[in-house]
Formats: C-alpha cells, structure tokens, sequence
C-alpha cells in the first residue's frame, strides 16, 4: 500500500482552521515513516511541524483513498532532510472505496471546456457533485457524448468565505432527461485524480454537508 515515492497529504489533527501539506514517503522503516519536508498546498512554502504534533494523513491507491493517523517524531538526515512520522499498522488504516464517497445534492458553478475543440466551451451548475464525480445541467444542446473526456472547472465556496478552484478531466457516463423537472442532465465521473485533490473534494463534501445540516437546525427552530 504505502510505496517509496508516494504523494502524503498531512493535516493537523486538531486545529480550527486546518491546513494541508504535501510530501513524498521517502523511505519506511517498520513502524516509521520518513517524509521530505512538507509544503503548505495554499502557500506553496515548506513547512516545520514541531514535534508531537498529530496528523490525519491521506493518500491514494487507484480508485481507493486511504487516511490514517499519525505523530511527527523529529527530524532526520540521511543524505537529505527528513522529518519521521509514526506508522501505526495497515490495521489501523481506514480504506474509502470510490463508490462509498457521497453525493451531495448542492448547485456550484462549473465551466466545461472540450480537450479536442469538439464544441463551445460552456458553463452550468451542477445537481449534486461528490469526490468521484458530478451530477451537471446540460442548459444547451451541444456535440457531448457518453465516454467523452472533457475538462472540468469546478469553484468550491466553503463556509469560512474561501473559494477553491479545480481543474479535473472528467468521463461523461451519461446523458439522461428528468423527466420530473424535464432538465438535461448529464454525469461525470472524474478520472486521474491526485489525493490532494481528492482531499479537497472529500473536504468541500464534509464542510457543505455541515452546512446544510445547520441549516436544518435553524429551520427547525
């Protein structure tokens, strides 16, 4: 699972407004884990994890996502700057399956553009979006067909007023009318997606759907 080279995305396990930093597993060794020095994914700076503090650490295996826990230990030098993380054990490792990750049923705005000029580049929202893909109004006739690649702009708001972008390729898998609505409807399935962006959509999914449920609180009241 964990291979010499991989891409980490840590981030504190306990802070108010948490940060992600970025990393390559360099070298394991039993129960440890040695990482290059982290990048902060917002600023793009490397980045000094004090010792003791815990981290949430995600990385990704083909369809799979998987999270763990984690301690930074210290520093290490062996031919380049390290920091040494604890591994706590595959047992201890929580494996997320694609078809698992849920579909919430929120409008953002998404811009569609083709990879081979195969039509207008157009905008729309989407019904429902979650880390696997999107449900996404199609509000104009257009040369698009099941299995066409296209890329896909989406911008994220989350509840503390910042706005993500990201740019994915994307599988369209179907084209279909509602016939309740009569809206045309088409969905994407997202394809060759890194863990750091498939953080960010698992993140803006768990942060929409607290949003929504504090709503619900405030209606009920």
């Amino acid at each position: 699972m964990l291979t010499i080279g991989q891409q980490l995305i840590l981030e504190p396990k306990y802070a108010e407004n948490p940060e992600q930093y970025k990393c390559r597993l360099v070298e394991r060794q039993e129960n440890l884990l040695f990482i290059d020095y982290p990048i902060n994914v917002n600023t793009n700076k490397t980045t000094f994890l004090i010792d003791g503090t815990q981290l949430k650490v995600t990385l990704m295996e083909g369809n799979s996502v998987y999270l763990f826990e984690t301690e930074v230990l210290g520093r290490h030098l062996q031919g380049i700057p390290m920091m040494k993380l604890i591994y706590p054990g595959d047992e201890y490792i929580i494996k997320i399956q694609r078809r698992q990750f849920v579909r919430i049923e929120t409008m953002v705005d998404v811009a569609i553009h083709p990879l081979h000029n195969e039509f207008e580049p157009f905008t729309s929202i989407t019904e429902d979006i979650s880390a696997g893909g999107s449900l996404v109004l199609l509000n104009n006739p257009l040369n698009i067909n099941k299995d066409m690649l296209v890329r896909t702009i989406f911008v994220l708001p989350m509840q503390n007023g910042d706005y993500h972008y990201i740019n994915l390729v994307s599988k369209i898998v179907r084209i279909h009318h509602n016939k309740e609505t009569g809206k045309e409807l088409f969905s994407l399935e997202f394809t060759n997606v890194t863990a750091q962006e498939r953080q960010l959509l698992l993140r803006f999914s768990f942060d929409r759907q607290i949003a929504m449920k504090k709503k619900g609180l405030e209606d009920n009241e």
